[in-house]
């Protein structure tokens, strides 16, 4: 994680804002919208971290133990983060995607969908609205790093603009410009 990271010379195109209200793959209504500071949101995102497959943690994250995703949460859902979630009619959150600054004047990008949820275009939906979100704060540089064998997380990362930046280790790091 160096802040000489490579990031593409063009920016990608824009993004939609959200809320975004759509139908995924498997017929069921979805909208990602921006997180709000409330008790509920708090509490639903909570309960979708401590239900996460932990065959799905990547990196130690989401944290495991619900002290633990309650303090890593309180450091993510802060003001200079930009964070959405997928929740479904009921309220539950399904999703939720997070733009967090580095301190080099970039953003590390992080994404988690349930398992049950996984493979029906939320991820798709989750990102651009998140990017869409980043570009109108004017945040310019996002990064990610993938583990290179997660076939359906790069792909769908290159699906919205990302390019590998560096694939020395068993992680690939992927960059895009917003802005």
């Amino acid at each position: 994680m160096t802040p000489d990271r490579i990031y593409p010379e063009e920016p990608v195109d824009r993004f939609e804002r959200p809320p975004i209200s759509f139908e995924d793959r498997d017929g069921r209504p979805v909208t990602v919208r921006d997180y709000e500071t409330t008790d509920e949101a708090f509490e639903s995102l909570v309960e979708m971290y401590v239900a996460f497959d932990p065959e799905d943690r990547a990196q130690g994250i989401p944290p495991s133990g619900e002290q633990q995703v309650r303090d890593w949460l309180g450091n993510i859902l802060v003001d200079d983060c930009t964070n959405v979630v997928a929740v479904v009619p009921d309220g539950r959150c399904i999703g939720h995607a997070t733009l967090v600054p580095d301190g080099s004047g970039a953003y590390e990008l992080a994404i988690f969908v349930l398992a049950a949820y996984q493979g029906a275009g939320i991820g798709t939906h989750l990102i651009e609205a998140l990017l869409g979100a980043g570009q109108e704060a004017g945040i310019e540089k996002v990064w990610l790093t993938v583990e290179r064998w997660n076939h359906p997380a790069v792909a769908l990362y290159r699906k919205v603009g990302f390019e590998a930046a560096s694939t020395e280790s068993f992680e690939m790091e992927m960059s895009v410009r917003l802005g």
